[in-house]
C-alpha cells in the first residue's frame, strides 16, 4: 500500500506567487481590501481560492460582511478560573445570535496561523482576550486594522483596549490586611508569573498592606508560581524552609492555594491551626476542599457578560472608549484562616 501523500496547507506566500504580488499586498487585499485596487483584490482573491488558502465560506462572509462569530482567546483552557467567564460570554453571545469560538493560547506557536487566518478570511467579527497579550505579534498601528477587541480579566494599558476586570491591588490589600487583623506578622506570598499585569497589581497590594501595618518587606517571603497546583506546593515548600517561616500565606490564585494546602497537609501541618491560607478567584473547588478555602471572590460570570456586551456595542457601531471597567469583588472567609494564638 502506498503511503498517503501529506497535504501541506497553502500559505500567504503561495497566494502571493500565484497572484504575482507581494505578501504585504495579499495581506492588505484580504484584511483591508479598501487599501488596494479592485483589480488587485480580485486577482488576490482568485489566487487564494485556486491555491486553497481561503475556506469555501469566504464568498458568503464577504457578501454579508459578518460571520456572527466571536473568537475568545484563553491563556490556558485547562485553568478552571476561566470556565465561568467563558459561560458569561457564551450566554450573552447566544442571546444576541452570536457563536463563540475558543482559542487556547497555551500552545501559541501552533495556533498563531489559525488565529490570523480567521481574521484575514473574515470568519470572526470580534475578539475577546482573557489574558494580557494578543495571540500574535501586532503593533498598535496594525491593531487598528484588526476586528473589534475587548479585554476581560486583565488590564494592559499598552493595548489601548476596553477592559473589564476587578481592582486587583485593592483586593490583595484587603486580603493581606485581614491576615494582619487576625494577628499574623509573618505573612508570605505565593505570587503568579512576573510578566502578568494582574500579578503585578496583586503583589503591590500585598506589599502596601504590609507597609501600612508597619511590617518590613522581606523578599524571601515572596515565592513565584505559574498558577498550577504543583507550583503552589513547591512555593509553600520554599517558604516553610525559611528560618522563620510565615504563619500565613496569601496566594495569587485558588489553584496555587489548593496546591499549597495539599502540601501542608501531606507534611503534617494543620490548616488553619499551624498555617492560614488565602486564595484568589473563588473557583468552585475552593468551597469544597478540606477545610474550605478563604479566598477573594471575583464576579467571573459578570466579567464575561460585561466584556461581551462591550464588544457587541462596538459591533453595532457604538463608540466604546478604551480603558478600565471595574467590577466589585469580595473576600469570602472560610476555614483556612484563623486568629493566631498569642
Amino acid at each position: 500500500m502506498k503511503p498517503k501523500k501529506e497535504v501541506v496547507a497553502a500559505t500567504m506566500k503561495d497566494v502571493a506567487i500565484k497572484a504575482n504580488v507581494s505578501t504585504a499586498t495579499v495581506s492588505r487585499a484580504l484584511m483591508n481590501p479598501d487599501k488596494v485596487s479592485q483589480a488587485t483584490r480580485n486577482r488576490v482573491e482568485q489566487a487564494a481560492l485556486e491555491v486553497g488558502y481561503l475556506p469555501q465560506s469566504l464568498g458568503r462572509n464577504m457578501k454579508r460582511n459578518e460571520s456572527r462569530t466571536i473568537l475568545v482567546i484563553v491563556p490556558d483552557i485547562c485553568d478552571p478560573f476561566f470556565s465561568e467567564t467563558i459561560r458569561g460570554i457564551e450566554v450573552t453571545a447566544a442571546k444576541h445570535g452570536y457563536l463563540v469560538l475558543i482559542g487556547d493560547c497555551a500552545h501559541q506557536n501552533q495556533q498563531e496561523k489559525t488565529f490570523i487566518d480567521l481574521i484575514i478570511t473574515k470568519q470572526i467579527d470580534g475578539m475577546l482576550l482573557l489574558g494580557s497579550r494578543l495571540p500574535f505579534d501586532a503593533s498598535i498601528e496594525e491593531q487598528r486594522n484588526l476586528p473589534p477587541m475587548v479585554m476581560a480579566n486583565e488590564f494592559a494599558p499598552e493595548l489601548e483596549l476596553p477592559t473589564v476586570h476587578i481592582d486587583n491591588l485593592t483586593a490583595a490589600f484587603d486580603a493581606v490586611n485581614y491576615l494582619h487583623e487576625l494577628g499574623h506578622e509573618r505573612i508570605g506570598c505565593i505570587a503568579g508569573p512576573e510578566e502578568m499585569p494582574l500579578c503585578h497589581y496583586r503583589l503591590q497590594g500585598y506589599v502596601q498592606a504590609l507597609r501600612r501595618n508597619g511590617i518590613t518587606i522581606d523578599p524571601h517571603y515572596i515565592a513565584r508560581g505559574n498558577f498550577t497546583y504543583e507550583a503552589g506546593g513547591q512555593a509553600l515548600e520554599q517558604l516553610l524552609a525559611l528560618p522563620n517561616p510565615p504563619t500565613a500565606v496569601f496566594c495569587h490564585s485558588d489553584i496555587m492555594a489548593l496546591g499549597a494546602l495539599s502540601y501542608a497537609k501531606r507534611h503534617g501541618l494543620q490548616i488553619p491551626n499551624d498555617l492560614s491560607l488565602i486564595g484568589f478567584d473563588n473557583i468552585s473547588l475552593s468551597e469544597f476542599c478540606d477545610p474550605p478555602l478563604t479566598t477573594v471572590s471575583q464576579p467571573r460570570f459578570d466579567i464575561g457578560r460585561e466584556a461581551m456586551l462591550l464588544l457587541l456595542d462596538q459591533l453595532h457601531g457604538q463608540n466604546v472608549s478604551s480603558g478600565s471597567r471595574l467590577l466589585d469583588c469580595e473576600l469570602i472567609v472560610r476555614g483556612t484562616t484563623r486568629k493566631i494564638n498569642p
